[in-house]
């Protein structure tokens, strides 16, 4: 089981920004051994009440507030991350299990019964909390990721473009998953993930971009279907 707590800051930039954060950050920073040429997909199953709680808390500014997910980075793979973010003020909790890829498509069915099965207490935690707030697949949410990283202070940058999402189909192992685009072409988020501080040489690099401050949230942008108006 994975438990981390961090500082996360996001901003919006475009693709020459890109580049050029990307050329600085490749100086000081190792690249994430995923990425490839080109980065890696990211496919996210984000589960909500029956009534969009967490939708509602995170349009609503809540301090405090979580999202559940389920991620794969490939719709071949044989497992999946089970992960559970938890917001208070400025700092991220991410809490995750490692899960099969049956028992992923039994919670994709909305069948969370495996979880007590399982010898995690987070596992028995999640089985109580999605039953009882009665948790339900609600969105598939997929994009593009190039990731730098850094052993200090478990620094993380990352560069998402391409979102694109759906919400009527949540097998997010199905290969041939239809998704409507929600960004705009060219358009890429930057988050900034580190704990404690961020170092001082990472700092000024960042502060030659040409950036926008935003509380990003790829989830809600992707409800924009259900729940435009609200977004």
């Amino acid at each position: 089981m994975l438990d981390v707590t961090r500082k996360e800051n996001k901003y919006d930039i475009g693709l020459i920004e890109t580049a050029d954060m990307k050329r600085r950050l490749g100086i000081y920073m190792e690249s994430d051994p995923h990425n490839g040429e080109t980065g890696y997909l990211v496919r996210s199953l984000y589960f909500d009440t029956l009534y969009d709680a967490d939708f509602e808390q995170k349009v609503d500014g809540y301090d405090e507030r979580q999202k559940i997910r389920l991620r794969v980075y490939s719709a071949d793979a044989m497992t999946a991350k089970l992960e559970v973010k938890e917001k208070e003020d400025a700092l991220q909790r991410k809490r995750s299990l490692s899960i099969e890829r049956g028992e992923a498509q039994q919670m994709i069915n909305g069948d969370y019964r495996f979880l007590l099965r399982r010898e995690e207490p987070l596992a028995h935690w999640l089985y109580a909390f999605l039953n009882a707030r009665c948790y339900r697949p609600k969105c598939v949410v997929e994009y593009d990721r190039y990731a730098y990283i850094l052993e200090h202070n478990d620094t993380r940058i990352t560069f998402d473009q391409n979102l694109r999402a759906s919400e009527s189909n949540y097998d997010i192992f199905d290969k041939d998953l239809v998704l409507y685009p929600v960004s705009a072409p060219g358009a890429v988020t930057m988050e900034v993930k580190y704990t404690g501080f961020l170092l001082s040489h990472l700092k000024n690099e960042l502060n030659y971009c040409d950036k926008t401050r935003c509380s990003n949230s790829k989830y809600c942008r992707a409800r924009m279907i259900t729940k435009r108006g609200r977004i």
